[in-house]
């Protein structure tokens, strides 16, 4: 692994304390000291990406939760899949869209704004293809299904 890589490393790490051990705040507190390391948004597209995608989940309001949401969704349109290759991600770009869509969809319904939810619930649904048939690929298909049936409630 390369040292730029080293951050994705360490945004793992943080990851690992919100999910693996429940520590929302420590994890909260590692991206916030590795966001101003990489620049913020003026970072590595990639590290951008995919820090503040992990950060958006740590958030206790749905409006800071949008903010990094879309953060992430800025700095994928930055991305190649040349970059995410040589950082070891598996996915090709494309393949991060409809996990970014989902959330934001899910901010957007949470905020009361349903026509910006349904439009992010479209655009996840118009790239899931490039998903496979493995977890990870059902995780978001079975999100997608869920603010679907929610929206629809509504």
């Amino acid at each position: 692994m390369n040292t730029a890589d080293d951050t994705m490393v360490r945004i793992g790490q943080a990851v690992a304390l919100h999910h693996r051990q429940g520590d929302r705040e420590a994890a909260r507190l590692l991206f916030a000291q590795i966001w101003e390391e990489i620049g913020g948004e003026r970072g590595d597209p990639l590290h951008v990406c995919v820090l503040a995608h992990s950060m958006a989940d740590v958030q206790d309001d749905v409006a800071e939760e949008l903010v990094w949401d879309l953060r992430a969704l800025a700095a994928a349109d930055s991305l190649t899949d040349e970059r995410t290759g040589e950082a070891g991600v598996e996915l090709p770009v494309a393949g991060l869209y409809p996990s970014l869509h989902l959330n934001l969809c899910d901010c957007y319904r949470k905020l009361g704004d349903l026509d910006r939810a349904r439009e992010h619930l479209e655009r996840a649904r118009a790239g899931i293809g490039v998903l496979g048939d493995d977890d990870y690929g059902r995780l978001i298909r079975g999100g997608l299904q869920t603010l679907a049936e929610q929206l629809d409630a509504r």
